[in-house]
């Protein structure tokens, strides 16, 4: 990253999905680190908008006014479109499943970057941030299985990519990225974690934040790690 961190301070901060477990995280860290910003928070649990549902993130957009918000951080997504977990091998790759997967990880972020991609300041540096996994990495994957969930990643990660391409051009200063936040306990990844190391929401959350501080335009369309750490495509 640029030794010269230009996404430090910001006044308007909008965090997507803040009802799960690092939304939620998220949204109070920053909320202590930058007392003076406003942090609005929406989810679909909160029945702000659903990322199934192109209307409604088009109205929850819409809603949020004119003033011009620095930084984005999307926090939605599911490991699993049910109960029934990530697939451990193709004989159980189930094509609903996995449309509504793609759906949820890849589409509606999509749709996200449509939507409220435009709020985002003009002039002065802002960051949209998309969480997505290591497991999205295809060249890093080294273990096979969970393929739903890889899948709706690795297209989450290339509509970032193609995202902070255009947005850029429109917004001077955009920091566009994909961030990977570690093995996190919440409620939806519990059941699949075994004896995983894995972080609480707060501490993830500390360290997604020092990311997202340290962020500068030459950052714009990369994929990250927890720790700032380039993850190859």
């Amino acid at each position: 990253m640029s030794a010269v961190p230009v996404a430090q301070s910001p006044s308007r901060v909008l965090v997507l999905g803040a009802s799960g477990g690092i939304g939620r995280a998220l949204a109070a860290e920053i909320g202590r680190r930058h007392p003076a910003a406003q942090v609005v928070g929406l989810s679909r649990s909160g029945g702000d908008f659903d990322l199934l549902d192109e209307v409604s993130i088009a109205r929850a957009a819409s809603s949020l006014g004119d003033r011009p918000i620095d930084w984005i951080i999307n926090a939605t997504g599911v490991l699993s479109a049910d109960d029934s977990g990530p697939e451990k091998s193709l004989r159980a790759v189930d094509p609903d499943r996995m449309l509504r997967l793609l759906a949820i990880d890849a589409v509606g972020p999509a749709l996200c970057c449509k939507h409220f991609g435009p709020l985002l300041a003009r002039e002065s540096p802002t960051v949209f941030a998309h969480l997505s996994a290591r497991v999205g990495s295809i060249g890093d994957n080294r273990l096979g299985g969970w393929i739903g969930y890889r899948s709706a990643k690795a297209a989450l990660n290339q509509i970032v990519r193609t995202a902070s391409i255009e947005l850029a051009r429109r917004h001077r200063g955009l920091a566009m990225v994909a961030l990977h936040p570690g093995t996190v306990e919440t409620g939806l990844s519990r059941p699949f974690l075994a004896q995983r190391p894995r972080q609480s929401p707060d501490e993830a959350a500390r360290n997604l934040v020092d990311v997202l501080e340290a962020l500068t335009p030459a950052d714009n369309g990369r994929f990250l790690a927890w720790d700032g750490r380039p993850i190859p495509w």
